[in-house]
């Protein structure tokens, strides 16, 4: 299992070059993966672009930019530009519905049929990361479009957010992956992991991978770690397909499924995601600066042997 970090999830929006310097420590510590939300501050995809300039060989993430506001051609134009800054194949374009509260409430579109719109969306966006151009004329997305950005390496990896049984084999058919977020070992055993792999052998294609995001904290006070968790966590349960999955795994509350403990006790959950199906696990590192300086060390210390 990969081990990498996560920003964006908690906390204080960083600087962009607050966001540059995590990604080069995050490189310099060994991890696989630096992954950002894009959620309501920078553009994660924007942001990416300068890490990647000034990084080698770390994988960047976004987890994960809505499709409902960006034309999927805007969307893959951007993403072959991250790629092409990054100077290889070091680029995952996540992407996701984002929430019904988020689209219909705050943007204005209408969140009628998701999954179907998810489904013309990948029409569009993954000929076009793949460097080849697109003929659509579906419900939602009409037209013809192609682009044409040579430094970028193709295809561009694509992962969905997935948590909903139909988004799950779409992820697992069409796409390399899927991006959770509030989901423990047991419910991706039970349910992701089977549903994304049937729909993958059904079309053909390679398992994919099964990135979980967690808040993890290193800390030998867990009841404290535990009610810091309840404070800076407490919106995603609101949200339905986060609540969705705490009530797979019988977790009442986000602080339920975080990675809290000693160092035994971290390593220990890791390793049930792994053996439960998880290929990367992207911790979003959280508590006080201390709190999280020794909690990254530590992660970027079993980078190596999970």
């Amino acid at each position: 299992m990969q081990i990498g970090i996560f920003i964006g999830g908690a906390g204080p929006a960083p600087s962009v070059q607050d966001i540059v310097e995590q990604a080069q420590r995050a490189e310099a510590a060994g991890f696989s993966t630096f992954s950002m939300a894009n959620i309501f501050s920078h553009d994660a995809m924007g942001a990416l672009t300068l890490a990647g300039a000034q990084t080698e060989r770390i994988e960047l993430m976004t987890a994960v930019v809505p499709t409902y506001p960006r034309h999927p051609h805007a969307m893959a134009q951007q993403a072959l530009t991250v790629q092409a800054a990054a100077g290889g194949k070091r680029f995952v374009m996540g992407i996701g519905l984002s929430h019904k509260i988020v689209i219909e409430n705050m943007f204005g579109y209408s969140f009628d049929r998701p999954a179907r719109h998810m489904k013309e969306y990948l029409d569009v966006l993954l000929p076009l990361l793949n460097g080849e151009p697109v003929q659509t004329d579906g419900e939602h997305y009409r037209g013809q479009v192609s682009l044409d950005i040579p430094d970028a390496e193709k295809p561009v990896s694509c992962m969905l957010a997935a948590m909903g049984p139909a988004m799950l084999r779409l992820a697992g058919a069409r796409t390399d992956g899927t991006i959770l977020w509030m989901t423990a070992a047991s419910v991706v055993e039970s349910y992701i992991a089977p549903t994304m792999n049937a729909a993958a052998d059904e079309a053909g294609r390679p398992h994919p991978r099964i990135v979980v995001g967690l808040p993890i904290m290193l800390s030998s006070d867990v009841d404290g770690a535990r009610a810091t968790a309840a404070e800076q966590f407490a919106n995603y349960e609101r949200l339905p397909s986060y609540r969705s999955m705490l009530d797979k795994q019988g977790a009442a509350h986000p602080e339920d499924v975080a990675v809290l403990g000693t160092e035994e006790q971290i390593e220990t959950q890791l390793r049930q995601l792994q053996d439960a199906g998880t290929t990367d696990f992207v911790g979003v590192v959280f508590g006080s600066e201390d709190e999280r300086s020794r909690t990254e060390e530590f992660l970027g210390s079993l980078a190596p042997t999970l």
